[in-house]
């Protein structure tokens, strides 16, 4: 599954993100594998989405997060 497939008050953990421009940004903002992140909302019309992430809250947007692979957890 996907980030971009979490649903509004889901905690998932990163399993890995696939090699892009953008991973290297990522992983630098805290979205390391093994990290657990809760999925907070989604805007109106679905893009962004607002993530809980360590100690902060990020917006990414869907065509980033189609690029981290998680897990549910609990």
């Amino acid at each position: 599954m996907t980030l971009k497939e979490g649903k509004t008050g889901m905690t998932l953990k990163i399993k890995q993100i696939d090699d892009s421009s953008l991973k290297e940004r990522l992983m630098t903002m805290g979205l390391t594998p093994g990290t657990k992140i809760k999925v907070l909302r989604a805007a109106p019309l679905g893009d962004p989405i607002a993530i809980s992430v360590r100690s902060y809250n990020l917006a990414l947007r869907r065509a980033d997060a189609e690029k981290v692979t998680v897990e549910q957890v609990g």
